[in-house]
């Protein structure tokens, strides 16, 4: 089972980036998937969630409004559309599948860097 992220970047604060998290080797297609994140120095926190079928999401207050999150059964994948990115989203983020938290070990895969500068 992989999970990889990608879509992260450099970007000035008020733009947006588009994350994608394609899971391999496992159909996730009836599990809840998520993306976490991990500034440095700071606790990991839970950034959005998503169930299998799409139609329940679950979003942190601090990106609640600005992010959407969504997934493609078909391609098992998620993705997580960040708008209006502020400093304080700067971090390395991963995505989680099946989602639970805290996440089990090997539950994510490799993380995408996002920089949001000011």
């Amino acid at each position: 089972v992989q999970l990889q992220a990608s879509g992260g970047g450099l970007v000035q604060a008020g733009g947006s980036l588009r994350l994608s998290c394609a899971a391999s080797g496992r159909t996730f297609s009836r599990y809840f998937m998520g993306w976490f994140r991990q500034a440095p120095g700071k606790e990991r926190e839970v950034v959005a969630h998503i169930s299998w079928s799409g139609g329940s999401t679950f979003y942190a207050d601090s990106v609640k409004g600005r992010f959407t999150i969504s997934k493609d059964n078909a391609k098992n994948t998620v993705y997580l559309q960040m708008n209006s990115l502020k400093p304080e989203d700067t971090a390395v983020y991963y995505c989680a599948a099946p989602w639970n938290w805290p996440p089990p070990v090997g539950s994510w895969g490799q993380g995408t860097q996002v920089t949001v500068s000011s």
